[in-house]
């Protein structure tokens, strides 16, 4: 979805929508659906199962929260599911929903592991009408009897693709053949891998298709940079983008770890920058008042695995930082698509080693995107000193053998002259000197990227035949 049809020409006005969702999509000052809920709404409102692709972002919580509303009414007795495959988007998803009832008085339940068993099977006990959650612990209240899914007749499914990555879909399956009463399927997903629509035939037969009818993915109003820079200074890079901020930014910025995360925070705290790191090994109630002060605004930068890639929707997300590049081209999609949302502008940085470099390659190839090489951006007017030093990386220097070529002003041309000069000055093993090539003038000598430092370090002053030998990283 391009920036130009962020929106569509049909507004929600010219659907007739059932009073109290018409009054609350009103009071957020909405007036044009978004292309997928002009696509799928109108079919779902007409009781048929829809298959929707749908950019995150793109408004497809409404697309299926509005006909789940509609049919539902308030009894106590639960008439719809929707699975999430991460607590924080079904806390999201949940939130929402409660949003575009407005008045209508439905109880929905949020069910998701990490919390109490008990607390949650009284909630569910004393009765809801709409129950969102994640299938491991929907499949456990259902096994010791708090959840009825014989009687449920609407189903929602979000993140399909993600399900699959996962490993949630046996867990799925096992749901949908306890839905016997089953009238309607909502299935939404961003991306559409070969095995998720051959897992949706499973369980939908007769589906309307709302898809895009090509892989392009085109994200509204979002400005893709990557910058080709090492591991050892990608902080660099960092503390140029992170020191540029404004206090209406919020950023957040993607390690591929836990232990990465922790690590992140830690280093941006000693420069004096403010973060807040999220990832799955935090306690429940904590990830939850992370979102929440994101989302108030409250904290202005969050480093997080992609556990956050899903569940964290905050529309002010100005910015999204790949500090690792994801191992799956999917996982981008949903990174980005954290910033941008409903037509805003946004920006996406990626920070691409030699590590890097094949999956960077892979991500774009497989959705055409056009990311714009650049270099890290330049100092803010009147700062002079970087907030996180540049240092010499060795390991970007190096081959595949670890081998880094140094430049060294020396006249001889016998390599065993060269190379018992290296040893004893430099004090080198021989092991940790590779090829070396001499032509009377010069001479490149390759030594191991751990001693290549050292190698530099220990030759300053040092003369071979009389003359100071200069010694240089030679690419």
């Amino acid at each position: 979805m391009s920036a130009t049809n962020a929106l569509s020409t049909v507004r929600f006005s010219d659907w007739d929508l059932s009073s109290n969702i018409a009054d609350a999509i009103s009071s957020k000052g909405w007036d044009f659906v978004t292309p997928i809920q002009a696509d799928s709404i109108p079919l779902a409102r007409a009781g048929k199962d829809i298959v929707g692709q749908a950019r995150t972002g793109s408004g497809k919580t409404v697309a299926f929260g509005i006909p789940l509303i509609e049919n539902a009414q308030p009894t106590g007795q639960t008439q719809a599911l929707v699975l999430c495959p991460t607590r924080e988007l079904a806390t999201q998803v949940s939130e929402e929903l409660q949003w575009l009832q407005g008045d209508k008085g439905l109880k929905f339940v949020t069910v998701y592991g990490g919390t109490d068993l008990e607390k949650q099977a009284k909630v569910l006990d004393s009765g809801c009408d709409i129950i969102v959650g994640t299938p491991g612990r929907v499949i456990d209240m259902s096994k010791r009897g708090h959840i009825d899914l014989e009687h449920i007749t609407h189903f929602a499914l979000d993140e399909a693709d993600r399900m699959l990555d996962m490993g949630f879909f046996p867990d799925i399956l096992w749901c949908l053949e306890r839905l016997t009463s089953r009238k309607q399927t909502l299935l939404f997903s961003a991306t559409f891998p070969q095995e998720v629509l051959e897992a949706a035939n499973e369980f939908i037969t007769d589906a309307e298709h709302v898809m895009s009818e090509e892989l392009d993915v085109e994200v509204p109003e979002i400005d893709q940079y990557m910058v080709r820079i090492g591991r050892a200074n990608k902080l660099w890079v960092l503390g140029r983008i992170m020191i540029r901020l404004t206090k209406e930014d919020q950023v957040i910025i993607f390690s591929n770890t836990k232990r990465m995360v922790d690590l992140l925070v830690e280093r941006l705290e000693r420069h004096r920058f403010s973060a807040t790191g999220l990832h799955g090994d935090m306690a429940q109630n904590k990830r939850e008042r992370i979102i929440s002060d994101f989302r108030e605004g409250k904290t202005r930068v969050i480093v997080a695995t992609d556990v956050a890639a899903r569940g964290l929707d905050v529309d002010g997300v100005t910015m999204v930082v790949n500090y690792d590049i994801p191992n799956d081209s999917e996982s981008y999609v949903h990174r980005i698509g954290r910033t941008g949302r409903m037509g805003r502008k946004g920006e996406a940085w990626s920070f691409v080693s030699g590590d890097d470099a094949p999956n960077m390659t892979k991500i774009i190839s497989t959705w055409n995107m056009v990311i714009n090489e650049v270099d890290a951006p330049d100092l803010p007017d009147g700062v002079d000193r970087d907030p996180v030093r540049k240092q010499m990386d060795w390991g970007e220097s190096a081959d595949v053998f670890g081998m880094v070529p140094l430049r060294l002003s020396i006249d001889a041309t016998s390599k065993l002259e060269i190379h018992n000069f290296m040893t004893s000055e430099a004090r080198l093993p021989d092991l940790a000197i590779g090829h070396i090539l001499a032509d009377g003038t010069q001479a490149i000598v390759e030594v191991h990227r751990e001693k290549a430092q050292h190698t530099l370090d220990a030759l300053k002053g040092k003369a071979f035949n009389g003359a100071q030998v200069n010694a240089e990283i030679a690419n």
